[in-house]
């Protein structure tokens, strides 16, 4: 693996749909990336609700209790990262048709946030030629992960430093079986031979 760092890449500014903040191990990638400043992150309150809600639905552990602590920990750790998409943002997708019409509302928070990346495990409800419409690419996590790995090597492995500390009894191994369960198969083949591990 031979990533291209010889020059600064610019930041990119991605908009988190909800089912990459639902998942521990996606999410810890992301923010940790945003942490070591390789990317911008961006959600709505939307976007944010119907992560508790499904956590809370999903999980007997993650109590109500659970889900303002995890919102309070999100705020106070990026106090910027929430946008509140405006009436002209929805009024820009007003003749977009979409697959699914209830993802309306990420789209229109990419637009309040500027982004230029749609991070998401439903690439199929983003159409490609839609969105660049927009000016906007979706990418799935593991897309998103491995691009980061190429350009930001350096900062990328102290992210993954930082969401295995940041996890009780975690480990390199644990955390990279948990990237593969969630789907980032490449990223984590990425980081086992970045952090010399064997891959078994």
């Amino acid at each position: 693996m031979d990533p291209v760092t010889t020059r600064p890449v610019p930041i990119q500014v991605v908009l988190a749909d909800s089912n990459v903040l639902y998942s521990r191990a996606l999410r810890d990638y992301l923010l940790c990336a945003a942490e070591m400043e390789v990317v911008g992150v961006n959600w709505s309150q939307e976007i944010l609700d119907e992560v508790t809600e499904h956590l809370v639905v999903n999980l007997p552990s993650f109590t109500e209790e659970s889900a303002k602590a995890l919102t309070s920990a999100l705020a106070d750790t990026f106090p910027r990262a929430i946008v509140n998409p405006s009436a002209a943002d929805y009024a820009r997708l007003a003749d977009i048709a979409l697959p699914d019409g209830d993802d309306r509302h990420v789209i229109a928070a990419a637009l309040a946030a500027d982004a230029k990346i749609v991070c998401t495990g439903n690439v199929r409800h983003f159409p490609a030629a839609v969105m660049a419409q927009l000016g906007i690419v979706v990418m799935t996590p593991d897309e998103l992960f491995t691009q980061l790995i190429y350009t930001h090597l350096p900062q990328m492995v102290a992210a993954h430093r930082a969401a295995v500390a940041a996890f009780h009894r975690a480990t390199d191994e644990s955390t990279l079986t948990a990237l593969r369960r969630a789907g980032a198969t490449k990223t984590a083949d990425l980081m086992t031979a970045a952090l010399g591990l064997t891959d078994n």
